[in-house]
């Protein structure tokens, strides 16, 4: 089957948007205004549980086995992580200015552990990340402050294989009960469920919904009805809060609730539009970083980290509109040749892995 390089563009796309935000939001902090923050996240993670709709199956061994070795290039990931985040800490503390992480736990609360510099890895926090409990890397904070979506990820995809092998009929009953949920959610926010139940409730629909685009073109004569019907809901949305919408587009989304579920909706659906109607024929380089998205998330936490070296020093020197387009750009760089290292030492581990089992395999 011919690959369709339209879900490798728009995985692209979305994987550009990522830097982006956490471009924005993480060394943004110190030059650019609350406003174009918020902004950022026009273009967000939902996108890409969209697009995993649009290429879902409902083979579940298939769908775990890739699960499996999404766990596995996770863990070859943080393990390289934990010793560059300890390697760093020790041996780059006197040549490094680390000031800027004093200002940053500052800003963003408990959330996050404090910095502690230790002669002794804590490895306590290496089989915490394997396990999915992302207790900060200090020298790295972007990297699991960015996690929280492969565990939904996980979870949905199990839930969401589950549903296409077994109740195929019944798939429209499944969204209307994840949105049924969300909307009661967001009515009763009192009920609003800890954990990951609001996350999965929300994300299971975009993804059940796209399923069900699979193969399919929406009419041109309900895309205007589409945007309007969207403007209009947004406008209310303005008109009610003012300003105060675009703050709470932020604080509404860890969980999703109705702010950023509406500022969601523009991204999902340019996507769903787009699928079948924007034809890429040829290969590109937004294609190879949507082909490779997992490594790039992996590489643009940390980059979007170690842009603070560059922020801290240059925010008193330019335009802030100069200032994040540089940053931004030396930030996609970054993620790139973070990514294709990335990606050769996954190949590495599994061959270590590969020899592993070579040695250790019954006869």
């Amino acid at each position: 089957m011919k690959r369709d390089l339209y879900i490798d563009f728009a995985k692209g796309i979305a994987t550009l948007s990522i830097i982006f935000i956490h471009t924005a939001y993480w060394s943004g902090q110190y030059y650019i205004s609350p406003e174009i923050r918020i902004f950022s996240l026009v273009f967000d993670v939902p996108v890409f549980f969209a697009l995993s709709g649009l290429t879902s199956g409902n083979n579940v061994e298939k769908t775990l086995y890739r699960l499996l070795k999404l766990q596995i290039t996770y863990m070859i990931f943080v393990t390289f992580l934990f010793f560059l985040d300890y390697f760093f800490k020790v041996f780059g503390l006197h040549f490094f200015d680390l000031n800027w992480l004093k200002d940053f736990y500052a800003t963003f609360g408990s959330k996050y552990v404090p910095v502690n510099i230790s002669d002794v890895p804590q490895w306590q926090n290496l089989g915490n990340w394997y396990l999915h409990q992302y207790t900060n890397a200090d020298t790295f904070p972007v990297v699991m402050g960015s996690f929280w979506y492969l565990k939904v990820y996980y979870i949905l995809t199990v839930f969401g294989v589950l549903i296409l092998r077994f109740f195929p009929k019944h798939i429209w009953w499944f969204i209307a009960i994840c949105l049924g949920s969300t909307a009661l959610f967001n009515l009763f926010p009192q009920y609003y469920p800890t954990g990951q139940v609001g996350y999965v409730a929300y994300y299971l629909a975009v993804f059940l919904v796209a399923h069900q685009l699979k193969g399919k073109k929406i009419p041109t004569k309900f895309v205007p009805i589409l945007y309007g019907t969207l403007a209009i809901l947004l406008g209310i949305l303005f008109y009610t809060f003012g300003k105060e919408a675009f703050y709470l587009m932020n604080r509404q989304k860890f969980p999703p609730k109705t702010a950023y579920i509406l500022w969601s909706f523009f991204s999902l659906i340019t996507v769903f539009v787009l699928y079948n109607r924007l034809k890429i024929n040829i290969d590109n380089a937004i294609n190879y970083i949507g082909r490779n998205a997992i490594f790039f998330y992996f590489a643009q936490g940390m980059s979007s980290s170690l842009v603070y070296f560059a922020v801290v020093p240059l925010k008193e020197h330019f335009n802030w509109v100069v200032l994040m387009i540089l940053i931004y750009l030396f930030n996609v760089l970054l993620a790139v040749g973070i990514a294709i290292s990335l990606k050769k030492l996954d190949a590495f581990g599994w061959k270590i892995l590969g020899y592993l089992q070579t040695k250790t395999a019954i006869k």
